[in-house]
């Protein structure tokens, strides 16, 4: 009889296998099909806006579609009325307490809801005080969904920072339940970074509250400029972040469809030292305060391993469920936040020294990719000085995690690190007609719309800027798309499905706008998308393989239940961005972002 850890690495060999025989077949065919990468579409310029760390109800859950459109989300399910106040389905994103006292769990046994919420907490905000109570919001409010607009105002408001690293999003899923959020976020021990609970442990010690539960208010005036562009152009309320997580992770799977691992630096597996290992166990005596989980402790995990921490609960869940690891054996992955091993000019990071940082890494990337097929691309991100430094003093601006090729030896290593700029660039490059076919855009940090030290009226107005710059080009904007989306949910509530892709993700439901004369004005896409669908996008318009044979771009497209649009009959899968597009039908007169109306 085959042990319970040989039958999930058979699985994941079964994958592999057909994965690559797809690869190659792909690759054939594409081989026999010559080397022009001429675009199959219209669409010659695709630019990938990338802020951060919202869910889509957090700011899609009150918005209202246009031209009989539907979508799904707090207000079309009862679960809150137009005005933000609990609905006549609010029981359904009731949130619960749960116990877990010995080994880590997905689905820990829930124990009562709670009768009101944590009182949310602005710990990981700028300009808060640590570790207490934030008293812009009350200490009674129902337990479910709130709306943050009521309490803190909408613009410039830091509203802290939600519990949302790997093991912690798999439990406040809770197997599809999604009711731990405040549980999760008041017990994990963020930040704890190894050390045992404080004495007398209580549910409270972390002091996060329950600010995951807020969400802004689009019939209130809240996020108008995102408003807007679903009003005008098109969304989906069906694209997730591809990884359980954070940031970091996110930002890796959108740029190689993969996870990172632990390696020699030259794509070799290696063993991390014990204390860069994830332990979700809790620590004795306590309920879920994580042995070792922080931005300065475990984020590996040797998924292909039950016998080790945190492991074995996920492994089964996928079982049940039908679907491989795509763990490889002796792989250290990193499934949270460390940095990248090379700085912005290109020098290498001392990786003993600086212990909290990944070796390079070897994976394929869409940059390698998009370069060897001859389309052009750039990576606009802010807080870079021409020639690729970092600025000096430019902390608060860079964020050194949001830039998944800043990782690859094959691009820090080469040539190929030139096409990576400050991202005023990207705005000289338009006016002089020099636009890559693919562009990514990352913002300065305080234009992210990251809760802790920006705003998303401060990415609203970003995505303004870049959008309004290219739409008021006609020649250019008559062969673009822009895609507008977020690394990932930051551990705010979202009530949508989550698919089961393998041992990472898929992670909770994420914005995703896409602006472009090729899409019927309000359309809401519904097709089961993430991270990956970019990639597929890319690959498919201009006509380039997979990035390689266990890259999730491998993955077919959905095909959804005809009663539920939203769950594929085929999964493991994902989009390709496709269906959001209508090429026969190009807008007369697509209008400039103007928020509040035209």
């Amino acid at each position: 009889m085959f042990s319970v850890t040989t039958s999930l690495q058979n699985a994941a060999k079964i994958f592999v296998g057909v994965s690559l025989l797809v690869w190659l077949m792909s690759s054939i065919a594409r081989a026999a099909e010559g080397t022009s990468h001429t675009p199959i579409t219209p669409i010659r310029h695709l630019i990938v806006i990338v802020g951060e760390n919202h869910s889509f109800d957090n700011l899609f859950g009150a918005y209202q579609p246009v031209g009989g459109q539907t979508v799904s989300n707090l207000l079309s399910k009862g679960i809150i009325n137009e005005d933000g106040t609990p609905g006549p389905h609010f029981v359904e994103a009731q949130q619960w307490q749960a116990s877990v006292t010995d080994k880590y769990s997905i689905a820990p046994m829930r124990t009562r809801p709670f009768a009101t919420l944590p009182q949310p907490n602005s710990t990981f905000a700028f300009g808060r005080k640590p570790n207490e109570p934030d008293p812009r919001f009350p200490a009674d409010l129902p337990s479910g969904p709130f709306q943050l607009s009521h309490y803190a105002p909408y613009q410039l408001s830091f509203t802290g920072d939600p519990a949302h690293r790997f093991f912690q999003m798999w439990q406040q899923f809770d197997d599809g339940r999604s009711d731990l959020f405040p549980w999760v976020a008041t017990t994990v021990g963020t930040g704890s970074e190894g050390k045992p609970p404080p004495v007398p442990f209580t549910d409270q010690s972390t002091r996060q509250g329950a600010v995951s539960m807020g969400f802004y208010n689009m019939t209130q005036c809240d996020a108008p400029v995102f408003k807007f562009i679903a009003d005008h152009y098109a969304m989906s309320d069906n694209f997730h972040q591809g990884i359980m997580g954070g940031t970091g992770a996110s930002f890796i799977y959108l740029g190689t469809g993969d996870l990172a691992y632990y390696s020699d630096g030259n794509g070799n597996p290696a063993t991390p030292p014990t204390s860069l290992i994830e332990d979700p166990n809790p620590w004795p005596n306590s309920n879920n305060w994580y042995k070792q989980d922080g931005y300065a402790s475990g984020s590996y995990v040797n998924c292909a391993d039950e016998s080790q921490p945190g492991v074995a609960p996920i492994a089964t869940y996928l079982r049940a469920h039908h679907r491989p690891s795509r763990c490889d054996p002796g792989h250290y992955y990193l499934v949270n936040n460390y940095g990248p091993a090379y700085n912005a000019d290109g020098t290498p990071v001392d990786v003993k020294q600086h212990p909290y940082t990944l070796p390079p890494q070897t994976l394929p990337n869409i940059g390698e990719a998009m370069s060897k097929a001859g389309v052009s691309w750039k990576y606009y991100i802010g807080g870079l000085k021409r020639g690729g430094a970092q600025h000096s003093g430019a902390n608060d601006t860079w964020c050194s995690i949001c830039n998944p090729l800043q990782y690859s030896k094959n691009i820090m290593t080469t040539a190929l690190r030139n096409q990576i700029v400050d991202v005023s660039e990207f705005y000289r490059d338009a006016h002089n007609g020099n636009l890559p076919e693919v562009s990514f855009v990352r913002p300065y940090e305080p234009y992210s719309g990251h809760p802790a030290d920006s705003a998303v009226s401060a990415y609203e107005y970003f995505v303004m800027s870049i959008t309004n710059n290219v739409i008021s080009r006609p020649d250019l904007f008559a062969s673009t798309a822009i895609v507008v989306t977020l690394d990932e949910g930051d551990g705010y509530y979202d009530s949508g499905y989550i698919q089961p892709l393998d041992f990472f993700g898929d992670g909770t439901r994420i914005p995703m706008l896409v602006i472009s004369p090729y899409v019927k004005p309000g359309r809401i896409d519904h097709v089961y998308s993430d991270h990956g669908s970019i990639l597929k996008f890319i690959e498919k318009n201009w006509n380039l393989a997979p990035l390689s044979p266990r890259s999730r771009d491998n993955l077919p497209n959905p095909i959804a239940a005809p009663d539920n649009p939203y769950v594929p009959t085929n999964g493991p899968s994902i989009g390709d961005l496709m269906t959001v597009f209508d090429f026969a039908d190009k807008q007369p007169r697509p209008p400039l972002i103007i928020p509040g109306g035209i």
